[in-house]
């Protein structure tokens, strides 16, 4: 614009940074382009340092396409349900959870009252007093649940009598495993342990898993990845909606239900459970996520990041080019609502392997194809809109498996890129379930949330540390 057009013509305004002055000359009828333009998370001469390394690596583009491809290639499969001690091998007195490695000292209120559960479950205690005294004096041993193929929501914790679905990439052979979803409110995953939990677990151990597995394998391998493409177009977006997968999963089992000579009262209470939880089949897109995510790794020089975390006291990511790292910060508290009379002071931090979901692409990042979900995580329509357009920005592909129709049926945001969050600002998105603080209170709400920027930082120096010298 000239000088005199100043004068004469009407002015444009671009905005960027804080709102305040958008929003008066917006208030004034002036028209205001926006732009949403974030600094770059690290500005410190280590971090540029690091960065300018990765860049130059002459693997990386390689390296990316490579574990695109594979991430993609994945056709994840429901193969069978199986105890958790047939399936992984899981030993008496050993308990898998959710997120990096932590030790009972440093574990969260959740992931406390989770194990105390399950240890009455096991019968290696008799009641939660006993548990939590055994489990102080180091009676259990704990692993992370991603060390080991699997994955679990919330508290994540996985005990040998409980029953998982098994996954598996025809292709490849590759196997995922996660427990089944116990529904919402005082349930163990998200630290509750009284009796009510208990008789739960025990029921799905000796009804629910057992007459799933007779299902699963009398129908024959069912294709998880289509359902997941279908309830994508279907309003889910696979984390905290699931409806629709829910719903899919039983229509293609109740024939196989019915038909299996079990009681019909057992049958009736199988599929009266399943179809009474909504959540049900996230615990399928889960280890479906992590059966993609764990075609990427292990391949040197990639950027992508193969594994996002939370145990309730600190967030994790993994990435493909950096082995079976750990990358760490402190678990943010998300945003969100809350049920009932809970509120702020009554939530954990973030907790869960969930977040696989983003990291493979769907959940927050497909917020945008579920708009009801802003109603149970907080924000609103436009927010979950921006979102997914947003998580391009941090990504190195689109899922054309995976299309969400509002936004003409583009792929989801694929492959989280460490460089591109660290250069953008831009974290990754996650909405997810929020669990009481104190071990027994169950959940509290559901919000948003987003990783601790210092995990990308991390990831990056380490990336950097492995790259060939500059020339």
């Amino acid at each position: 614009m000239t000088d005199s057009q100043l004068l004469s013509a009407d002015p444009a305004v671009v905005a960027t940074g804080a709102d305040l002055f958008g929003d008066a000359l917006t208030a004034q009828a002036v028209p205001v382009s926006s732009v949403d333009f974030r600094p770059p998370l690290e500005a410190e001469e280590e971090i540029d340092a690091a960065l300018v390394r990765v860049l130059a690596d002459p693997r990386r583009t390689a390296a990316n396409a490579e574990a695109v491809d594979r991430v993609l290639a994945v056709r994840p499969q429901l193969v069978d349900v199986r105890p958790a001690a047939e399936a992984l091998d899981l030993q008496p007195g050993t308990f898998f959870h959710a997120g990096p490695p932590v030790d009972w000292e440093h574990a969260s209120g959740p992931l406390r009252g989770a194990l105390i559960g399950a240890m009455v479950f096991e019968g290696l205690a008799d009641d939660p007093d006993a548990a939590e005294q055994a489990l102080a004096r180091g009676a259990a041993r704990l692993d992370p649940c991603h060390h080991h193929g699997a994955v679990g929501p919330m508290a994540g914790v996985i005990s040998p009598s409980m029953w998982v679905f098994e996954l598996a990439d025809p292709q490849t052979g590759r196997r995922s495993w996660c427990s089944l979803n116990e529904g919402l409110g005082k349930v163990l995953r998200y630290g509750a342990y009284g009796t009510e939990v208990i008789d739960r677990l025990r029921w799905m151990s000796a009804v629910l898993g057992p007459l799933l597995r007779d299902a699963v394998r009398a129908h024959g391998p069912i294709d998880i990845g289509a359902l997941i493409a279908q309830m994508l177009q279907m309003g889910d977006e696979g984390h905290n909606r699931n409806r629709s997968g829910t719903l899919m999963l039983l229509r293609a089992l109740l024939p196989e239900l019915v038909s299996s000579g079990a009681p019909s009262s057992d049958i009736a209470d199988v599929v009266r459970f399943v179809s009474g939880n909504d959540h049900f089949f996230l615990n399928l897109v889960m280890p479906a996520g992590k059966l993609m995510m764990d075609a990427g790794r292990d391949i040197a020089g990639s950027t992508m990041v193969v594994a996002m975390a939370r145990n309730g006291t600190e967030f994790g990511i993994q990435v493909s080019g950096c082995g079976d790292r750990w990358f760490t910060g402190p678990a943010q508290l998300p945003d969100g609502l809350f049920l009932g009379s809970f509120g702020p002071e009554d939530a954990n931090p973030d907790i869960g392997d969930s977040a696989i979901t983003e990291t493979c692409g769907i959940g927050g990042f497909a917020m945008a194809t579920a708009p009801a979900i802003v109603r149970f995580v907080g924000g609103d329509v436009d927010f979950a809109l921006e979102t997914s357009r947003r998580m391009y920005e941090i990504t190195l592909a689109e899922n054309p498996a995976f299309q969400l129709p509002i936004l003409d049926f583009r792929g989801t945001a694929t492959g989280i890129d460490v460089t591109r969050v660290l250069r953008t600002g831009i974290l990754p998105q996650i909405n997810t379930g929020m669990a009481g603080k104190v071990p027994g209170t169950g959940q509290v709400g559901a919000g948003l949330v987003t990783p601790p920027a210092v995990c990308f930082s991390q990831a990056l120096k380490a990336l950097a540390d492995a790259a060939p010298p500059l020339t």
